[in-house]
């Protein structure tokens, strides 16, 4: 019987990926799992445009910035879900191209199931399934559990 050790969960911190995470904390209490939740910094900030330069001391600053917030975010998923009481759950914020960190993430501490929306904050199309998790699906070496968006609500992007 597949009993999972250790389970990621990528969030964007959509209304669909806190659904995934629900989910794997509930699997992760039947068998006295770990939780891996990780958020992905998509990219660097662009210093250079043409003629307009940034200064490279607030670059710095900005992307500092935006790792307290997403580790804040990551706090606030972790305290609001009721069912983390009786889960490990290991936060984690990552910088780079999302597909290739949460690929990095599983292989690195030897994931034993994936846990993931079907849609990030985009929503994109309800009959496509988004882009992240395709290529993550193509590549990835342990279980996937996709968690389906419910059909017709898009959730509006936010930050990242």
């Amino acid at each position: 019987m597949f009993q999972p050790r250790k389970i990621l969960v990528p969030t964007d911190f959509s209304t669909h990926s806190d659904r995934a995470f629900h989910v794997a904390l509930s699997i992760a209490a039947r068998y006295q799992a770990r939780v891996f939740l990780l958020h992905v910094i998509n990219g660097a900030i662009q210093q250079c445009a043409g003629d307009y330069s940034i200064d490279k001391n607030i670059v710095d600053r900005v992307m500092s910035e935006c790792i307290v917030f997403a580790n804040e975010k990551l706090k606030e998923a972790i305290d609001k879900d009721q069912d983390v009481r009786n889960v490990k759950v290991i936060p984690d914020v990552r910088r780079g191209q999302p597909y290739e960190e949460i690929l990095k993430e599983a292989s690195e501490r030897e994931i034993d199931l994936l846990v993931i929306a079907s849609h990030g904050k985009t929503g994109f199309n309800k009959d496509f399934m988004g882009s992240v998790v395709e290529r993550v699906m193509k590549e990835v070496k342990c279980p996937v559990l996709l968690i389906r968006s419910p059909e017709g609500k898009e959730v509006p992007a936010c930050i990242s």
